[in-house]
């Protein structure tokens, strides 16, 4: 066994599986670097078909998709659009810039959307309702599918941090009028940046392949232009990437629940933690990242134990930082005096430790021993 004693030890490192350089240097071969290449409607097709949707519509990044996502239905100034207030800055951007109203939703205790709490916040401008699955479990979905056919309105699903993931029984990425996914390397599946929407309808993923390709015409002249897309394509190259990466998802997802499950053990009567539980209502902790809580009793906030575990050389991250504590949305004026009592907990009090498919039990090990020692010396 190596010896890991001065390891560092980053927060995340991707897995490469085996024949993803084969099929990169095939690009290079041909010459298919750009968007136009052969391995963009292939990743295309055969990701959608893995979250049993009909069209896929690759782009540059997730927060690309989610723009596309928002732009694609239409959402835009006088709309309300229910989303939670924990997660990441991206979910909300072009709600903002498209002059939509964000009304927010507090967690439950597994850091989704508190779905209990739509029906309240509902008005006759509520258009659609964004679902953030995140860092464990999926949202329960079922109650949300029920509550927007019942009052005619769109579902999106930011389907990200779950690729591989189900929800009673379905695909995460299924659900909804539209989803969304990324690629970001510490994803299931990298493409090193990139994302996904994901639709059924023919008309939408039309309309979701014009916005990101600048809203050019096929049927006009080229370089005319009637109204305003986004520059968000995906090269062949990342397309390639993501395909050598989709043959084993469910590697992926079979050794992320290794890796979590191992840190459980490892970590179970940590003074000061709250662990993630394996399960939630039967669904499967997919752990996407290792996420911790602090408990009550810890005398220090998530910065200060993260700061001890960077001594430690244990790579960390703190989690989403809610929105409407974010200062650039508060110059605004939106979310003034609003309080959402648990997504403020978690942020304080929330990291995840090293989580990457490339870590190995030997690694978790020691990185468990490691976050235990600081833990202690936290508890005298």
């Amino acid at each position: 066994m190596a010896d890991l004693s001065s390891q560092a030890f980053p927060v995340n490192t991707p897995k490469f599986w085996g024949n993803e350089k084969e099929l990169v240097a095939k690009c290079i071969e041909t010459g298919w670097i750009s968007s136009e290449g052969p391995a963009v409607k292939d990743f295309e097709g055969k990701l959608a078909a893995r979250c049993q949707r009909r069209h896929g519509i690759a782009c540059a990044n997730g927060t690309a998709a989610l723009d596309i996502a928002v732009q694609a239905l239409g959402l835009g100034q006088g709309d309300e659009v229910i989303l939670p207030t924990f997660c990441i800055i991206s979910c909300i951007n072009q709600i903002v810039r498209g002059g939509s109203t964000p009304v927010l939703i507090d967690s439950d205790d597994t850091f989704n959307m508190d779905v209990s709490q739509i029906a309240a916040k509902l008005t006759p401008k509520t258009k659609a309702i964004l679902c953030v699955h995140t860092y464990h479990f999926p949202v329960d979905m079922a109650p949300v599918m029920a509550l927007a056919k019942e009052r005619g309105l769109k579902v999106i699903e930011d389907a990200a941090e779950m690729i591989g993931q189900t929800c009673a029984g379905k695909p995460c990425g299924s659900f909804g009028d539209i989803s969304t996914m990324s690629f970001y390397p510490n994803k299931h599946i990298t493409t090193g940046e990139g994302g996904m929407v994901l639709c059924d309808d023919p008309e939408l993923a039309e309309r979701c392949r014009k916005l990101r390709n600048l809203c050019f015409d096929p049927k006009k002249r080229r370089f005319v232009h009637e109204e305003l897309g986004w520059n968000y394509r995906m090269t062949n190259l990342q397309a390639a990437l993501g395909l050598g990466q989709l043959e084993f998802l469910d590697a992926a997802v079979l050794r992320k629940r290794e890796i979590g499950q191992l840190y459980s053990n490892l970590l179970k009567g940590c003074p000061g933690l709250v662990l993630p539980p394996d399960l939630n209502k039967n669904e499967k902790n997919i752990y996407w990242v290792y996420g911790v809580e602090l408990q009550p009793s810890v005398p220090a906030d998530a910065e200060e134990v993260m700061r001890r575990l960077a001594d430690a050389k244990v790579g960390t991250r703190p989690f989403f930082w809610p929105m409407h504590e974010q200062p650039v949305f508060l110059q605004m004026g939106l979310f003034k005096g609003l309080s959402f009592p648990v997504a403020e907990r978690i942020a304080r009090k929330g990291f995840y430790i090293p989580s990457g498919l490339a870590l190995t039990n030997e690694e978790v090990t020691e990185v468990a021993r490691r976050v235990r020692a600081v833990m202690e010396g936290l508890s005298g």
